[in-house]
């Protein structure tokens, strides 16, 4: 077919093929494979067509049939376009108290080449940038360039280039170091106490400056509810009790020691 002029789809990139004959033969050919498959399409027009699959170079020797022995195709005119590169992340994946700042591609278009109705298809062009779950430091990684219709289908189209190097600047939001208050929760007896330390003294606070300003410490509630002797237990800070947005670290190890 004329590729300058004309973009095919729908073809296979492999059939299978079933040989036959006397058996070095077959294994010869297996191995070596010197023979090419292809499909004719040099008489055909625009629009869908069904097409015999044929062979050149097999010994006449061998008998064969492929699997499938027809294929459907698509032939359209060939169109090339350019078109202004996006990047797309998964904003929910950088870490609470946290911000994404702009993410950057060092290719701001891309060239686009396919069946005219496949690109009359597309309606964004995007590097999708894989941002790790709680991601807390900028990321630089290569990210592959889909063309997707209006539903967020992928396009069959070719791409060039194909990927692109994505920045993606990601830095604590505003913050400040506040000390941590460690506080008793389940206490049933009025004779019952606990003494609560941690080797975590301070920790990193996220929010608004509005939040922020309120706050003089950050309150830990721990339960000491199931403690007979000592315990220590892994304590998530928890950011509704102080109206926040976060912490770093996210969790403190506290010693809990029931006084007699």
């Amino acid at each position: 077919m004329n590729s300058n002029k004309y973009f095919v789809t729908g073809y296979p990139e492999k059939v299978k093929i079933h040989l036959s004959g006397p058996s070095a033969l077959v294994t010869t050919t297996a191995n070596t494979q010197n023979f090419k498959v292809y499909a004719d399409l040099s008489k055909l027009g625009v629009g869908s067509h069904t097409v015999r699959i044929q062979q050149e170079g097999l010994n006449n020797d061998l008998r064969y049939r492929f699997e499938p022995a027809k294929i459907k195709v698509n032939i359209q005119p060939r169109k090339t376009v350019s078109y202004p590169l996006q990047v797309k992340y998964s904003k929910g994946n950088v870490a609470s108290g946290y911000q994404a700042g702009n993410a950057t591609a060092d290719v701001k278009t891309v060239k686009i080449t396919g069946a005219s109705d496949q690109i009359n298809r597309i309606h964004s062009v995007v590097a999708q940038l894989n941002v790790p779950q709680n991601a807390k430091s900028s990321i630089n990684s290569q990210a592959i360039i889909e063309a997707l219709d209006a539903d967020q289908n992928t396009v069959n189209v070719v791409i060039t280039p194909a990927t692109a190097d994505v920045t993606l600047p990601i830095t604590p939001g505003n913050s400040k170091e506040l000390p941590v208050k460690l506080e008793a929760k389940g206490i049933t007896d009025d004779n019952e106490s606990f003494t609560l330390t941690s080797a975590t003294k301070r920790v990193r606070v996220f929010g608004t400056k509005a939040q922020l300003k309120k706050l003089s410490s950050v309150e830990v509630e721990v339960d000491t509810s199931d403690v007979k002797n000592t315990k220590t237990k892994k304590i998530e800070l928890d950011s509704k009790l102080n109206d926040v947005k976060g912490f770093d670290p996210d969790y403190i190890n506290v010693k809990i020691t029931r006084n007699n």
